[in-house]
């Protein structure tokens, strides 16, 4: 759906954004409703022509683009594994045994450190490139541009391989856990074999001597491994986090780069969804009791073309920066009539709108588990509308 740029008002947490109508299929976006935090408000009206308002790119917001997280900087080489003797008996042939299997133990924890040191310096020149290209963005749609711009178009896709590359980068440490894991048995392993090798008959002074040098690079391994599992977990889980967060945003950056507009922070990392809320999305034809509640948006269809998408976003928004675990009822609201071939008719074309907001709403972010949509008809509507209500 094209969109265009909406200049608009929010008072004491009410929204109203109205235009001309100019043929009976004209539209323009109605948006009046209650303080996302529940409390009663006074309706306030704008209208605006355009001789009057201001150019789109003065009424945008200013957007941030999240730094990349902090990855680990610890170097996890390990230390070299003291030499011995031969002593000729079964224990320091042990302990011989024991000291090659920490020799190549070793190795393998040198060869992951290098694949976590070589990772880390890729995430951070995947993630610098990533940024480059959300801020060259995010500044063309500042000062406004065409909607479908190419200039932006490949730019996102630019910015979606380099978010593939860093989601590549995080499998590579996903698999990087695994093999430390198999360190971390193989190490648990040894410090058990040299612990048992202390009560072994038959060992001489010298042959304890060495076992006890082998046991304390061991236990030194140990730690060093378990410091090193827990920095690539920590790493895996902040980048898998911000790589979930930076597909939303682009979600709505795309959305945003096909109307010309800017928008801001996709809603879903607004609200961080919340599991608790345990209510079903999108229920078909599910009832919703509106009586008493003044919606927090109304969308007058009475033209071709709706603009509605800023205001929509900046509505819920501010009702997701009040109430985080916000949900919301979408009306489809068709006018009443004794015909009932033009109420099947509007009713009909009601719904394909509120199917039309919802999308939008899922494109800024907003989960669908949040939003329930239903119909209705109302003797009050004149066109088709659809309203949005804070549950």
């Amino acid at each position: 759906m094209g969109m265009k740029s909406i200049n608009g008002a929010l008072l004491g947490g009410v929204l109203l954004v109205s235009g001309c109508s100019f043929a009976e299929e004209s539209l323009w976006p109605s948006l009046t409703g209650e303080d996302p935090a529940g409390g009663n408000t006074t309706a306030a009206s704008t209208t605006q022509t355009a001789a009057t308002s201001e150019p789109a790119a003065t009424q945008q917001p200013a957007i941030s683009v999240p730094p990349q997280p902090e990855l680990g900087s610890t170097n996890f080489a390990p230390l070299d594994v003291t030499p011995g003797q031969p002593t000729g008996t079964f224990v320091g042939e042990k302990v011989t045994e024991l000291r090659g299997e920490l020799s190549a133990l070793q190795n393998a924890i040198a060869r992951h450190n290098g694949i976590l040191q070589d990772t880390r310096a890729k995430i951070i020149g995947d993630s610098q490139r990533y940024h480059n290209a959300l801020a060259a963005m995010n500044a063309r749609l500042q000062v406004g541009t065409t909607p479908g711009n190419p200039i932006l178009v490949q730019q996102f896709n630019n910015a979606q391989t380099d978010l593939d590359q860093i989601e590549d980068d995080v499998s590579i440490l996903n698999q990087l856990a695994q093999g430390v894991a198999n360190d971390s048995t193989m190490s648990a392993f040894l410090a058990e074999s040299a612990a048992a090798a202390f009560n072994v008959s038959g060992a001489v002074d010298e042959d304890h001597r060495q076992l006890a040098i082998l046991q304390d690079e061991v236990n030194r391994t140990v730690v060093l491994i378990e410091r090193l599992l827990k920095e690539v977990a920590e790493d895996v889980r902040r980048q898998t986090a911000y790589v979930s967060t930076e597909r939303s945003n682009l979600n709505l950056l795309a959305a945003g780069i096909k109307s010309g507009e800017i928008y801001g922070v996709s809603l879903v990392n607004q609200a961080m969804a919340s599991a608790a809320s345990g209510r079903d999305a999108n229920v078909a034809g599910a009832p919703v009791d509106t009586t008493g509640r003044r919606p927090l948006v109304v969308i007058r269809f009475d033209r071709t073309t709706v603009p509605y998408e800023q205001a929509l976003f900046n509505a819920v928004s501010k009702a997701l920066e009040r109430r985080p675990d916000a949900v919301f009822d979408l009306v489809a609201v068709a006018p009443s009539t004794s015909n009932e071939a033009t109420a099947a008719l509007n009713s009909s074309k009601s719904r394909r709108n509120a199917e039309n907001v919802l999308r939008s709403l899922v494109d800024m972010g907003l989960p669908p588990s949040r939003v329930a949509i239903s119909s209705k008809m109302a003797d009050t509507a004149s066109v088709n509308e659809v309203h949005l209500y804070l549950r």
